[in-house]
């Protein structure tokens, strides 16, 4: 595990490839469980960078964290948050859905909102200790979304 800091940016166009990367290391682990490919494992960063906020953690210039923020008709949407394995546990992820926060606060939202599938328990524990509460569940063809939300303020 390394232990130097990283720097929180927004991504350009030439980070494209790298939140890629980042995003499909970190959810390469459930295809078993799910039994298909994450969506953010196939997701178009390009056009991401181009119309969301996107955000990355560089450590030495590398990029070993990803964030995609977006606005939608139910408000701010955490859309990716991508960790490479080797820097999970390190807290970068925490400090990026803390920016995350900050970011809606900024924008004039009184909450924030993110979905993951029922099947990634480490992740919906991990949104619960931090104050997200589950509102939504949605099932579609082949997987079942759970919808979180966390009061800002």
């Amino acid at each position: 595990m390394s232990t130097a800091a990283w720097t929180l940016r927004r991504a350009d166009a030439a980070d494209a490839d790298a939140v890629s990367v980042c995003a499909i290391e970190a959810f390469r682990i459930y295809i078993p469980r799910l039994g298909l490919t994450p969506i953010p494992m196939a997701k178009d960063y390009g056009a991401a960078i181009a119309s969301a906020q996107v955000w990355v953690a560089t450590q030495q210039a590398q990029v070993v964290a990803a964030l995609v923020l977006d606005t939608t008709d139910e408000g701010f949407l955490i859309d990716v948050i991508a960790v490479l394995p080797q820097q999970q546990g390190t807290g970068v992820g925490r400090a990026l859905l803390e920016l995350a926060e900050r970011e809606a606060l900024r924008q004039g939202y009184d909450s924030i909102y993110l979905f993951t599938n029922e099947k990634m328990t480490e992740n919906r524990a991990l949104y619960e200790r931090i104050g997200y509460v589950e509102y939504k569940r949605l099932v579609l063809e082949q997987r079942t979304r759970v919808f979180l939300r966390k009061r800002l303020g």
